[in-house]
């Protein structure tokens, strides 16, 4: 809020550090409705675009969102999931926070009423008659409701004095929280408010309600001592905070979100401020601008910068997500024009590096802080998985160690399962993506399980056909429906039935994942990389979209897309083979022979694809479309195919094309003989790689039939090396 002027009657000074420099109270939480209001004429619909050129859907005309059927639970048991170290804090003394002579400077003491300045303590305002005090009336060693000593105060905001104290029955430390102004009404009036709500609110990253308490005639809150550090102190001291470091603090807070709006709350006015860091954990403080959701009279409260453009027609779910998405953007850059042309939009990559650097960090913020709420994350769960997905990438990339680790929403990489066993060169082709998980809360789950068990694709589709007539609002029967389609060629019923889909639920992120399935599959490899952008959007943390990205601009030679999506899939998660396999075209593609190579070192030896990648190894090293090997490429290959446990023809063919290259580029003059040289057990000299290539070639012979068995024969005869006899 710095910068900003005092919205007190007749004040004329700017807020800094929460608090006016001239009239000298807290910062008023402005309402929204007239904060709204204040900024219609902002500019929020400018086009966004990310590093990769491309921009998210919305869909405000197709009417309102409904809930999404696809979220799932997060597991946040630690900060940052235990992907990350963050820094540990130095102990705070709670009793070194006390203040040694509590009282409020002269010239910070105004009336509450009109504005007029105060020269007294306690008294009648000349101006309005408004009764007031600014008088600590706890001191050091009272005892309030004969068990909780008070220490002293530790500080004093717009809605009273705060003291440190102690419980003497549970020998704690505890808070107290009274009025600044002990005769002000409507600050008592927004105490006992504030009490109502608390009372429930139990959870242990949200600072603890122990009590409330009457002494004389103040009343107390009793809450929680949190001897941390907010996170807007950290910022302010550290300047932007570490990716990894940032998204732990947001990923773990996002638990409290969940549990407040499943108790029907939101707390409105979320930032820095608000989000304390204490013993290696989190913990949201200060809870005075909570309502409940279905409140239709009670003030809104919120901070411009951090608050949702609509919030002042009613906080949401959404709107309190959209303060969170802020608030890690404060984290993460120094925002320019944060209450201006930045008051509701992110800057462009261009504007700020980090964001061309993170692209899935920022597409997850792109999409929390939507200027359409439909188009935003519709629950903290549901946030918080794809926050915890984009933390693994962050920390893999940055580590260079894989963070891999099973998607709520999508089945593991498919070539595996696809892979039919040979040793033929791994394409491009649509199978390889991964397949959506079953909704199990869809009224048609368990038909749609029994049809999808059908192995013929036409009488599973008659089946899942019947499903989507006989079960009403099912959603998964008509996509299992579309993807079967898929694979008997009827493209035009795909979309009919993706169609149906979509007039129902415009935000499905799976209507654009089986659209881009059929775009490929039709080879409208353009088409389909704008359905699976999209998909990327929706799931900011999740594999399987770039995986589909990268396919699709593989398969529309944008291979500069593609390498950068296969690279940030195999490097996350190592177990999608198909990314690395992928990622080894394009390079190969762009003449990087010994990237790609490393492409291909990236499979792990668990992998069922193990040897297969040796093998793309050895052809990668001896491939000549964009460049020609040289002798270290060749040896490089006889090496790997040497350790290959192959045995047969797949063996023999291997050796039969690293061979016939050598001798190629032998014969040539490309390369020159070399007789110290070895090139799978034959010095690279031209007699004896013909006689190596023909032995190839006649064993390869031995296990054919027929014509090619001929073939070979006759090749073999044309290698040999010629003789006199």
């Amino acid at each position: 809020m710095e910068g900003l002027t005092c919205s007190r009657n007749g004040c004329t000074g700017t807020i800094e550090d929460d608090y006016c420099n001239v009239c000298g109270l807290a910062a008023v939480k402005t309402p929204l409705v007239s904060q709204k209001q204040s900024t219609a004429n902002t500019s929020r619909s400018s086009p966004i675009t990310t590093g990769t050129g491309s921009s998210p859907l919305t869909k405000r005309s197709q009417g309102s969102r409904r809930t999404s059927s696809t979220s799932a639970r997060s597991s946040r048991k630690q900060l940052g999931a235990g992907l990350v170290s963050v820094p540990d804090l130095p102990s705070t003394e709670p009793e070194k926070a006390i203040i040694l002579d509590p009282k409020v400077p002269d010239n910070k003491r105004f009336c509450s009423n009109c504005n007029n300045q105060l020269r007294r303590e306690k008294g009648f305002c000349s101006k309005c008659g408004q009764k007031f005090s600014f008088i600590a009336t706890l001191r050091p060693g009272d005892l309030v409701v004969g068990q909780y000593e008070v220490k002293g105060a530790i500080a004093y905001g717009g809605l009273g004095w705060i003291y440190l104290g102690f419980d003497k029955t549970l020998s704690r430390y505890v808070v107290l929280k009274g009025l600044l102004n002990t005769e002000d009404a409507s600050s008592a009036a927004v105490a006992v408010a504030e009490r109502q709500f608390l009372a429930a609110v139990k959870h242990p990253n949200i600072v603890g309600i122990y009590n409330f308490v009457n002494h004389d005639s103040e009343g107390f809150i009793v809450m929680e001592y949190v001897g941390g550090k907010t996170l807007r102190e950290i910022r302010k001291s550290r300047g932007p905070l570490p990716v990894a470091e940032a998204i732990a603090y947001i990923h773990r807070i996002l638990s409290a979100f969940a549990y407040l709006h499943s108790l029907g709350l939101v707390y409105c006015d979320f930032k820095p401020d608000n989000i304390m860091v204490e013993g290696g954990d989190v913990k949201l403080i200060d809870l005075g601008g909570v309502r409940r959701i279905d409140d239709p009279d009670g003030d809104i409260y919120g901070t411009m910068g951090y608050s949702a453009p609509e919030a002042g027609e009613g906080p949401t779910v959404v709107s309190d997500l959209f303060t969170v998405g802020r608030t890690l953007a404060v984290l993460l850059t120094d925002i320019r024009g944060f209450n201006k042309e930045h008051l509701y939009k992110l800057p462009s990559p261009q504007e700020e590096p980090l964001f061309s650097q993170q692209e899935s960090l920022y597409r997850f913020l792109i999409k929390v802080t939507a200027e359409n709420p439909d188009d935003r994350f519709q629950s903290a769960d549901e946030m918080a998985d794809q926050l915890l997905g984009v933390l693994r990438e962050v920390v893999a990339l940055s580590t260079n160690i894989p963070r891999p680790s099973t998607s709520n929403l999508f089945g593991g990489d498919m070539l595996a399962l696809t892979n039919s066993g040979d040793f033929e060169p791994i394409k491009i082709d649509y199978q390889q993506l991964p397949v959506p998980m079953l909704d199990s809360s869809d009224p048609g789950f368990n038909a749609v399980l029994n049809a999808s068990a059908i192995a013929d694709p036409v009488k599973r589709a008659v089946s899942l056909e019947v499903v989507t007539k006989q079960v009403a609002n099912t959603s998964e029967a008509w996509f299992r429906l579309a993807n079967t389609l898929i694979e008997i060629n009827e493209y035009s019923d795909v979309e009919q039935a993706l169609t149906t889909i979509e007039a129902k639920d415009p935000w499905d992120w799976r209507i654009f994942w089986y659209r881009g399935r059929a775009l490929m599959a039709q080879g409208k490899s353009q088409e389909a990389q704008l359905a699976f952008d999209q998909v990327y959007f929706d799931l900011p943390g999740e594999v399987a979209p770039k995986l589909a990205l990268g396919l699709a601009a593989e398969q529309a030679q944008n291979y500069q897309l593609a390498i950068k999506m296969y690279d940030l899939v195999s490097r996350t998660d190592p177990g999608y083979v198909s990314a690395a396999f992928g990622l080894a075209r394009c390079l190969c593609a762009m003449g990087d022979r010994n990237a790609a190579v490393a492409a291909l070192e990236r499979i792990p030896q668990t992998s069922n694809l193990f040897t297969r990648s040796r093998v793309e190894i050895a052809r990668t090293l001896i491939n000549r479309d964009r460049s020609t090997p040289g002798t270290q490429e060749l040896q490089a290959a006889s090496t790997a195919i040497e350790a290959l446990t192959l045995e047969g023809i797949d063996r023999y063919r291997l050796t039969q094309q690293v061979l016939d290259t050598a001798l190629n580029l032998l014969t040539s003059r490309q390369l020159q003989a070399a007789s110290d040289l070895t090139i799978l057990g034959q010095p690279f000299q031209e007699v004896h790689l013909r006689k190596g290539l023909e032995k190839a070639l006649r064993d390869m012979a031995h296990l054919a039939n027929g014509n090619e068995k001929i073939r070979l024969v006759d090749e073999a005869n044309r290698v040999r090396p010629r003789s006199l006899f």
